[in-house]
């Protein structure tokens, strides 16, 4: 055995209130809750050898009720409790041990493994909180102020080499406000470590409310650590073709009756086009142009879909859906709006997305630049990709 905790538990915690001792009560909103020293073992097992509970002589039934853990008998003061728990401990094998207070039931295990992890190079070390508030002398009025400086609020666990620790207490006369007073009055040098706020001392009524609410934070910050974090990929597209000779114009995957055609290596599907572009850069996968080279013969002429399709399936390969996206057409002729429905339709049986996830719509340019001169069509796409 190499680490062992010593969690004092003998107290009867009067402050606190309550028909039983505060260390015996649930921490929670019914008795089937946790009780606070069930807390306590739990944040401790997992970093030490061996748990000992020090407990009062009227709580024996009580501690029966723990699993994996030596019971110890106290004594009437909390020196002479954990000397008890120390004395049991002779000839086990303990070369450190962690002397912790059981109302210090939220202590969390980096503040625990800083404790120990001081004692690989050292004999002595403890959390603690640095003061950082105004202190004040006086009784109901100020009488003055206490210089804060070098000043730390004391924290448990306290860990320290098992032997020195034990001579210590067994030299110590009197009663200790805690194990550190107890090792400096025998010289030994002890380490401080970094306290944490949510291990205080359950003292009073109103702390049992205070370890509730750290109890939710903490059970919130698991569920969030559990939960599979969303992955969102956003991507812009743009495209441009021109106008060429012919009697319709192919859009969003609709053959739209027109006075000319776009030309283009493809179909020259502009909307398609931008769309397709956009999924490619929401994956930052390059453009259309990069898949499907249009150095390619084999491509030209060919249904813009082609392209689409192979867009979406390569975004799913790596586990993404479609969230949504949105496509505008910029010109002045042919008008969109009787075609949209029929457009956004197309994409979705293309995609196989849900219609409400698709928006196709056009404006113009105010016949400005050269969708104004109605030389050709522009289209901007957006596209976001979700991978749950």
């Amino acid at each position: 055995m190499t680490v062992t905790a010593l969690i004092v538990a003998a107290g009867r915690g009067t402050r606190a209130g309550g028909d039983i001792p505060k260390q015996w009560r649930p921490l929670g909103r019914d008795r089937t809750c946790p009780r606070v020293i069930d807390y306590t073992i739990a944040a401790l097992r997992p970093l030490v050898d061996h748990i000992v509970v020090v407990h009062h002589k009227d709580d024996t039934e009580l501690v029966r009720s723990l699993r994996n853990i030596t019971p110890v008998v106290g004594g009437a003061t909390r020196s002479a409790s954990v000397k008890a728990g120390l004395d049991a401990l002779k000839g086990s094998g303990t070369k450190k041990v962690l002397i912790h207070d059981a109302a210090r039931a939220l202590v969390p295990q980096s503040v625990i493994y800083g404790v120990l992890t001081a004692l690989e190079t050292g004999s002595a070390a403890a959390p603690a909180l640095q003061v950082t508030d105004a202190l004040w002398r006086g009784d109901l009025r100020v009488d003055g102020t206490q210089d804060r400086t070098g000043l730390w609020r004391a924290q448990t666990p306290q860990g320290f080499d098992f032997n020195k620790i034990s001579d210590a207490h067994n030299a110590f006369e009197g009663e200790a406000a805690d194990d550190v007073e107890v090792a400096r009055a025998a010289g030994i040098s002890v380490a401080i470590t970094q306290g944490d706020e949510t291990n205080f001392k359950i003292t009073h009524p109103d702390d049992f409310a205070r370890a509730e609410q750290v109890l939710v934070a903490r059970l919130r910050q698991d569920q969030d650590k559990d939960r599979p974090q969303m992955d969102i990929r956003l991507g812009n597209g743009y495209d441009v073709h021109r106008f060429g000779v012919g009697d319709h114009v192919w859009l969003c995957g609709i053959k739209v009756p027109h006075n000319r055609c776009l030309q283009g290596h493809s179909d020259a599907d502009v909307g398609m086009h931008a769309l397709t572009d956009a999924i490619y850069g929401a994956l930052a996968e390059g453009d259309i142009g990069h898949h499907f080279p249009p150095s390619d013969m084999q491509w030209k002429g060919a249904a813009s879909h082609i392209f689409l399709r192979h867009a979406i399936d390569l975004a799913r390969t790596r586990g993404y859906e479609m969230s949504n996206c949105d496509v505008t057409l910029v010109c002045e002729q042919p008008k969109i709006g009787p075609h949209a429905d029929a457009m956004r339709a197309a994409l979705a049986d293309i995609m196989s997305v849900e219609l409400g996830r698709i928006s196709v719509k056009a404006t113009t340019s105010e016949r400005l630049g050269f969708t104004g001169r109605e030389e050709g069509i522009a289209s901007i796409a957006t596209a976001t990709l979700i991978k749950r």
